[in-house]
């Protein structure tokens, strides 16, 4: 099998998640194991991304406990880190299982833009890739030691977003 590469989706636009989803349908199209593993996103209702990959056998874990101050206020620091920290090991063991083929860490880089991991996590990530493993970071606020790292860079940069005139997300078309 094909050396695996490491992809980088990045920036402040709209399509990193939806991006890396498209891949992963890609994927799993041509018989690849897939797995989404999904950080910040605890508290968000199932998006369409997550019901449809499901349907095509594509495996999709979202770490519960684990949502953005941006979007909830009360959430207490230091019990996101420790969860996040749990889901990195997770995500190691996964990676290591040699099972699959694509897989994709979703909000990883604004884990690591907000201190909420460091760059040896990502590391430690990247060092547990099997060579054909296909490894994919989505995610505001990528560090430059990531991009460096990566074969693939792509950032998504807003030039216009109907949020700014207060159109709320709409149900499958933002998530």
């Amino acid at each position: 099998m094909a050396k695996g590469l490491i992809h980088v989706y990045t920036g402040d636009g709209k399509g990193k998640t939806t991006a890396a989803f498209g891949l992963a349908k890609r994927a799993a199209g041509h018989g690849r194991n897939v797995l989404i593993l999904q950080f910040l996103k605890g508290r968000t209702k199932d998006s369409g991304e997550i019901i449809s990959s499901e349907k095509t056998g594509i495996k999709v874990v979202k770490f519960e406990d684990q949502t953005t101050p941006l979007f909830d206020p009360v959430v207490k620091l230091p019990e996101l880190k420790n969860s996040i920290k749990k889901a990195v090991t997770y995500s190691i063991k996964e990676i290591k299982s040699g099972i699959y083929d694509l897989v994709i860490l979703d909000e990883f880089n604004t884990v690591l833009s907000c201190n909420y991991a460091t760059m040896k996590d990502a590391e430690k990530i990247i060092g547990a890739k099997p060579d054909s493993l296909e490894l994919v970071f989505t995610g505001r606020g990528a560090p430059k030691e990531l991009i460096e790292i990566a074969d693939y860079v792509t950032e998504m940069k807003m030039i216009k977003h109907p949020f700014e005139k207060g159109v709320k997300a709409r149900k499958g078309i933002e998530f």
